[in-house]
């Protein structure tokens, strides 16, 4: 049985678009003019109990809409969805109880008090047992390695060591289902890896449900063996990170280490030039013909090594948001 389950969920906004100077902001006060703006287009998604999922788009694309739906944040325009048999937007009592939602961008923890404070806020709201409180607050604040900073106000702590406090904030009542929306943005390199590791280890025991957004293919790469991209507000693709390669990976990057130390002059005939250091290049070479290239070039060169790789996870993925930004130039925007 699937723990999320979603059919054809949409969202829609209506923006009113102010113009400028004053005699345009005073004709607005009697005649306005809106745009709709259709955040998420009925898509449809199923995700398993104990999977970690990533969830992926171009900022607009309708992430972040996607979770505020899910965590009954905000009702949708149509379409079902339920989260452990709950409908969010009905915000029952017992399904707040069961689920967490930590945004990177946003804080639930008071800035002028020390975080176990705000733990202790936690406690009461979800009426946590004391001595099941007390235990998992440690074990958290443990795995993490913020035990110390407990007593120092908010607002004191680094930004990794506020996002460590966020996270043990959101797990403290022990959630089956946990939503993150950007839990590493601004983190530095040491930061986005211990908490990527702490979800890693806290997942695998835990066996909890996560649907991650990020823009760090680090953190997806690192804990998430399913991937959900999502442009337009709509599913591009649901599958595994090396399908994404071989569905939209167009090309291979093929590099050359040349025997003689003589680079030929002609190298943009075999494919695009990236990266040219002699005696050795880095070519861009249409996948459907690397072969065919390879073939070629040994026999009219001395190489030394040769290494065919598939284009960077990054660069694949960015390339499919610029095409889907651009489709979204393109489509005609809704005014009324």
């Amino acid at each position: 049985m699937a723990i999320i389950e979603i059919d054809n969920l949409a969202k829609s906004y209506r923006v009113y678009q102010k113009k400028e100077g004053l005699m345009a902001s005073v004709r607005g006060l009697f005649s306005r003019t809106y745009r709709d703006v259709r955040a998420v287009r009925g898509i449809n998604l199923r995700v398993e109990q104990g999977e970690f999922v990533a969830f992926l788009g171009p900022n607009g694309a309708g992430k972040t809409t996607t979770l505020k739906l899910l965590s009954g944040v905000i009702n949708p325009t149509s379409g079902t969805a339920t989260v452990m048999g709950h409908v969010p937007w009905k915000r029952e009592n017992a399904y707040r109880r069961r689920f967490a939602l930590v945004m990177g961008q946003k804080n639930q923890l008071w800035w002028d008090l020390p975080a176990q404070e705000s733990f202790r806020l936690h406690q009461q709201i979800y009426r946590i047992d004391p001595d099941d409180f007390d235990r998992t607050r440690d074990e958290l604040t443990d795995l993490l390695d913020v035990r110390d900073l407990l007593k120092q106000p908010v607002r004191e702590l680094s930004l990794g060591e506020r996002m460590k406090m966020e996270l043990t904030a959101a797990l403290l009542h022990q959630p089956e289902v946990l939503f993150l929306d950007e839990p590493t943005i601004g983190l530095d390199v040491i930061a986005q890896h211990n908490v990527q590791q702490f979800l890693k280890h806290y997942q695998e025991k835990r066996k909890i449900t996560v649907l991650l957004t990020s823009h760090y293919m680090k953190d997806v790469a690192a804990l998430c063996r399913r991937v959900v991209i999502i442009a337009l507000g709509q599913i591009m693709y649901d599958g595994s990170l090396s399908g994404i390669i071989d569905r939209f990976g167009g090309h291979k990057v093929v590099t050359l280490l040349f025997a003689d130390g003589k680079m030929p002059g002609d190298l943009a005939r075999y494919g695009h030039v990236l990266e040219e250091n002699p005696p050795r290049v880095k070519l861009r070479v249409d996948r459907h013909v690397v072969a065919e290239v390879l073939s070629t070039i040994l026999a009219q060169h001395d190489i030394e090594d040769v290494t065919v790789e598939d284009p960077p996870l990054e660069e694949v993925i960015a390339e499919m948001f610029e095409l889907s930004q651009e489709q979204a130039e393109e489509e005609p925007a809704g005014v009324k």
